[in-house]
């Protein structure tokens, strides 16, 4: 399926962010809407990110509109302001349904995106305005805190210490206390009830491995479909940095079935 791209300025609260708007060329009805969060620690990364990413498989693949946005990073604005910006994308998505014509919401990302998916998701649930069917956070960074497979971690492209500096940046003050609020770290909830589904894959060896299952065991104690899918390997975002090797392609395949079984059990919002 072909794909436009469009380049946006939404207002926020402190100016004007740029999202990257993606949608079939000839789109047919209502579609699902996927706000789609790129990764790099909560400190690098760009929008652009999501011409490599699931959410552009899920487009490409199925026909959703994806919304990928340029959020503030924690170099130059610590939390919220990340969750800030990408709540802000997730309203725009719910309040311009009509022009995008999209139906479900879905809320995904990689890595650190994943984290703030989970967060958003908390965010919006607590809110209670916006319903988000699905989320697909991809071996999300969701704890703050070292698990046993984030510390003495020495894995490709994310290891301990980068992630203990990542977090330091993304949380300023907040880095070291023991009460971190759930919308910073999403690991830090105790009450997942009312979350949306969730779908996601992550490697064995590398750092966010624990946080991951954590994440999903918790969902599915509370009662939420929720699946992960295992691969082994060290290489975290292996499947943005080696898109061809089948394992990459075996996780995403399962990732897509896996988003059409969790929307089609969702009512329309």
């Amino acid at each position: 399926m072909k794909l436009k791209t469009e380049k946006r300025y939404i207002k926020t609260d402190h100016g004007k962010m740029k999202i990257l708007l993606l949608r079939p060329e000839k789109q047919n009805g209502t579609v699902p809407g996927i706000l789609w969060i790129h990764g790099g620690g909560y400190a690098t990364g760009m929008a652009e990110m999501v011409y490599f990413s699931c959410g552009k498989m899920l487009a490409k693949k199925y026909g959703a509109v994806v919304i990928s946005p340029e959020y503030r990073l924690s170099g130059k604005a610590k939390y919220p302001a990340a969750l800030e910006d990408c709540y802000t994308a997730l309203e725009y998505m719910d309040n311009h349904r009509k022009e995008l014509g999209i139906g479900k919401i879905v809320v995904g990302g990689e890595s650190a995106g994943g984290g703030l998916a989970a967060a958003v998701c908390l965010y919006a649930r607590d809110k209670g305005k916006i319903r988000v069917s699905c989320q697909l956070p991809v071996y999300p960074m969701l704890d703050c805190f070292d698990t046993e497979s984030s510390a003495d971690n020495h894995g490709y492209i994310w290891n301990t210490k980068r992630n203990h500096q990542a977090w330091k940046l993304y949380l300023g003050d907040l880095y070291g206390k023991k009460e971190v609020p759930p919308y910073a770290s999403a690991s830090r909830e105790t009450d997942y009830t009312g979350l949306p589904p969730c779908a996601t894959f992550v490697l064995e060896g590398e750092p966010f491995y624990r946080e991951t299952l954590t994440y999903v065991k918790n969902l599915q104690e509370a009662g939420i479909e929720a699946f992960v899918s295992v691969y082994p390997g060290k290489m975290h975002s292996f499947d943005l940095f080696l898109p061809w090797t089948k394992r990459a392609k075996t996780a995403r395949k399962t990732l897509c079935r896996q988003y059409l079984q969790l929307l089609s059990g969702e009512k329309e919002s």
